[in-house]
């Protein structure tokens, strides 16, 4: 395989083998879209659909290669002879992703942890602004899918499992992504929700879950003017997605009054007469179904007024964003610096503190000035999760760096691996005959093999760690291979952090176990077109033992341990538990055996088991922090920033008490049928109905301060709407970051099921010691309404409604009733 290998890329070479089987752009205004209403096409779209040839149309109808590609997912030629440039599509959900440096944010995940709309309209002014400096039309993002299992590959790239937050941020969102001049694509439409089967599993959904809990982020999406929709790959109802006319034309169309395009994922189109049909505008990335199969069918059983429909819409979103005049819109110039401080205000933004016994943090006096620096992703920048997610970051310095600077000269901090991600040289005694695989030369265009053998002392587990550029070497151990094709995306959608050495060659892992005595090893390396490199490592029961007892030491000899654990997650793979990976559990209970003074700091991408969490004095959940990460951890490790993040999803206390879990036919599907039988009670709902206990519950995190709930005044507004005001005070002795979380009960007039309790509205508040704020959130009537399946309309839940205020799902304060009328 290649060293490097877009997700785009990859799929194409799948798609190929599943078919044979303030704005910084100058002189740009922002693009208006009234919500609710269909812009139509104007004349300048209309003259140019009339002077295109049919061969003309259907190239805006499917992706192409990029004569001039800036290694970006997609591509559309335009048409030279009338003035219609072509449309370069990236993807971005933390940063454009192509070849060139772009600012590395972090994870949406981390963003929507913030609570706060306006954050997440800057975070996408800066993906909008650095997209169209760097030479994009279209971004691929951002993806509004709920978090409905613990397990799916992609939740960091997403939000939240609750409609309202999701809808709230995906439109700000929007709005500052189109804001800078760049075409943002909503994703993945609809019910793309796990990476497990995710091309072919057909998802059943009772219809109230679906305008409910499923679609009011897509809603938003279209409502803030979102140029582009993507369908997904899986099935709806027994109909693929991509030519799902409910979806596609009902709902997106009818309903919402979509004026943009619709596109397929990468490889996700079945057909062409039924996906142009159903409403499906554009193929991505090729043509297997909208190139000569349309042309075939425009002659035949598709009238060409179908394929003027799509060429329409497309055209009339590129009007729209001023890419049809005669002088389209300057491109702007990246502004890293920029785009540095966004990152850092929403990783510090984000920071969500899960627990801190005895106020461990922030650090100060002697835990301050004696620090022992644990984990891989203590050393290595982790930036950001694999797959479509990776991004050439500018800079990335790592925690250890930072928390060294921080702590100043007369601060001692050492640092342990603990967890070794990346092997150490095979011993050169085990080896006959001898050979040095730390750096092994393959000349270019040259074969390269060695058959030999590797003697082990003692039994043992072995992991087999290939550092490669190129080709993968062919390496067995006994006959066998050890790194095979990996199944499904494996080898095409890596992982990040744990997939890359620090000097940047792939990595593949392997775990045996393996006897004492010889065992024949033979390698096959393969030069390209220039010379390569390989090495080959392990890591053994030995050296684990060895790194632990380091850290071990290390935590033993300090006052005060900052311990990283990571889990490298990737599109194109769920996670299989939600334990952390390798042997991190181990490596945690030892150094806390000897330190009860250990901060846990959390690299990961979606709720975690954590076993040992009462060994622990505080847990930091950073997930994948971008590239000033470091900087923020940091500062919230020493308080020089209040952890002002939110969890917006529930973390389970076990692997058995979760809304998936326990019934294969709620996930990942049985027989590639899946049923959300849970309906409407998605994430806190179900914990609330099925009175289950979570480890954290929706909304929780910790402040540096503490602070009190007071006077509640709820009252109708009208229209259905309700009121609820309340004052919040600071009560410690420093500033501090409160969000106050508004929830309303079900109503006693409606005969439809309803949670327990639902989110309503919320504040984020930076309140000084001392400072009282008073807060007024309005409640919608779409908040307070039902879908009625019957009628398929909503309906208000009228009469008495219960409102609560507080600090997370389950941390409620106030308690008031709101009488709702029409």
């Amino acid at each position: 395989m290649p060293r490097h290998v877009s997700r785009r890329s990859a799929l194409r070479i799948l798609g190929g083998a599943v078919t044979v089987a303030a704005a910084a752009t100058a002189g740009f205004t922002a693009p208006v879209r009234a919500a609710g209403r269909t812009a139509g096409a104007g004349p300048r779209v209309e003259s140019l659909l009339g002077r295109l040839t049919l061969d003309e149309k259907l190239s805006f109808l499917h992706g192409a290669e990029d004569p001039a590609g800036l290694g970006q997912a997609g591509f559309v030629p335009g048409v030279a002879r009338l003035g219609i440039p072509p449309l370069r599509l990236a993807d971005g959900p933390a940063g454009v992703r192509i070849d060139r440096r772009a600012t590395a944010l972090p994870a949406p995940v981390l963003l929507a942890a913030a609570f706060d709309p306006a954050l997440a309209r800057a975070y996408g002014e800066v993906i909008g602004r650095e997209g169209r400096a760097l030479g994009l039309d279209v971004l691929l993002s951002p993806m509004v899918n709920l978090i409905r299992t613990p397990y799916a590959g992609r939740n960091f790239e997403t939000f939240s499992e609750d409609p309202l937050l999701s809808a709230d941020l995906v439109a700000e969102e929007i709005r500052g992504i189109q804001g800078e001049g760049l075409i943002a694509t909503v994703k993945h439409f609809a019910l793309n929700n796990q990476e497990q089967d995710r091309m072919s599993v057909d998802v059943r959904v009772g219809d109230q879950a679906l305008n409910e809990v499923w679609l009011p982020g897509f809603e938003a999406a279209v409502d803030a003017g979102a140029g582009s929709v993507m369908a997904a790959y899986n099935r709806v109802g027994g109909t693929f997605a991509c030519e799902n006319g409910e979806l596609l034309t009902g709902i997106l169309r009818e309903r919402w009054n979509f004026d943009g395009w619709v596109m397929t994922d990468w490889y996700a189109a079945h057909s062409t007469l039924a996906s142009i049909t159903a409403g499906l505008d554009m193929e991505m990335p090729s043509g297997i179904y909208f190139a000569d199969a349309l042309r075939g069918a425009v002659l035949g059983a598709v009238p060409e007024a179908l394929v003027d429909r799509s060429v329409r819409r497309i055209l009339t979103v590129m009007e729209r964003f001023g890419l049809l005049g005669a002088a389209p819109p300057q491109r702007p110039h990246r502004d890293p610096a920029a785009g540095a401080r966004t990152a850092l205000a929403v990783a510090k933004a984000g920071a969500t503190l899960l627990r801190n016994e005895r106020r461990m943090l922030p650090l100060t006096g002697p835990a301050a000035r004696s620090i022992a620096v644990i984990g891989p992703t203590g050393s290595i920048p982790c930036v950001g999760g694999g797959g479509s997610a990776r991004v050439v970051p500018d800079r990335a310095a790592s925690p250890l760096e930072t928390i060294t600077s921080r702590a100043g000269s007369g601060a001692r901090v050492v640092y342990a691996l603990g967890e070794d991600l990346f092997g150490k040289p095979l011993p050169p005694a085990s080896l006959a005959p001898g050979a040095d695989f730390e750096g092994q030369s393959i000349p270019a265009g040259r074969l390269w093999t060695y058959d030999g053998t590797l003697t082990v002392d003692a039994d043992d587990e072995w992991t087999f760690v290939v550092h490669y550029e190129g080709l993968r070497p062919e390496i067995r151990i006994d006959g066998g291979e050890l790194f095979p094709l990996a199944p499904g995306y494996g080898d095409f959608l890596p992982g990040s952090m744990t997939s890359i050495a620090p000097d940047g060659l792939a990595v593949r892992r392997r775990t045996l176990h393996l006897t004492p005595g010889p065992h024949r090893l033979q390698i096959t390396a393969w030069g390209g077109g220039e010379d390569h490199v390989f090495r080959l490592r392990r890591s053994t029961g030995a050296t684990r033992a060895a790194d632990v007892a380091e850290a071990v030491l290390a935590a033993g000899t300090s006052y005060s341990v900052v311990l990283f654990a990571y889990e490298d997650a990737t599109e194109g793979a769920d996670r299989t538990s939600l334990a952390l990976p390798g042997h991190q559990r181990e490596l945690i209970e030892a150094v806390t055996a000897v330190n009860p003074r250990t901060t846990v700091v959390l690299n990961t991408s979606s709720a975690t088991a954590m076993p040992w969490l009462e060994r622990t004095a505080s847990v930091l959940q950073m997930y994948y922090p971008g590239q000033e990460g470091a900087a923020a951890t940091t500062a919230v490790l020493f308080g020089d920033c209040d952890p002002g993040g939110r969890l917006t999803q529930t973390f389970p206390a076990s692997e058995d008490h979760h809304p998936t879990a326990g019934d294969p036919l709620r996930y990942p599907g049985a027989g590639g049928r899946e049923e959300y039988t849970e309906g409407i009670h998605l994430g806190y709902r179900w914990y609330d109905a099925q009175g289950v206990e979570p480890l954290f519950p929706f909304g929780h995190g910790l402040s540096y301060t503490t602070f009190r709930y007071e006077n509640l005044l709820v009252r109708p507004l009208g229209g259905g709407c309700v009121e609820v005001r309340f004052a919040v005070v600071n009560t410690g002795e420093r500033s501090g970051i409160e969000i106050a979380q508004v929830y309303v009960g079900p109503s006693a007039e409606l005969g439809i099921d309803q949670a327990k309790k639902a989110l309503a509205g919320y504040r984020r508040l930076e309140l000084r010691p001392g400072e009282r704020r008073e807060v007024t959130v309005r409640v919608s009537a779409r908040s307070l309404s039902s879908w009625d399946t019957a009628h398929r309309t909503w309906v208000l839940g009228t009469g008495q409604r219960t409102v609560q205020v507080g600090a997370s799902a389950r941390d409620l304060r106030l308690t008031g009733q709101a009488a709702v009328s029409v």
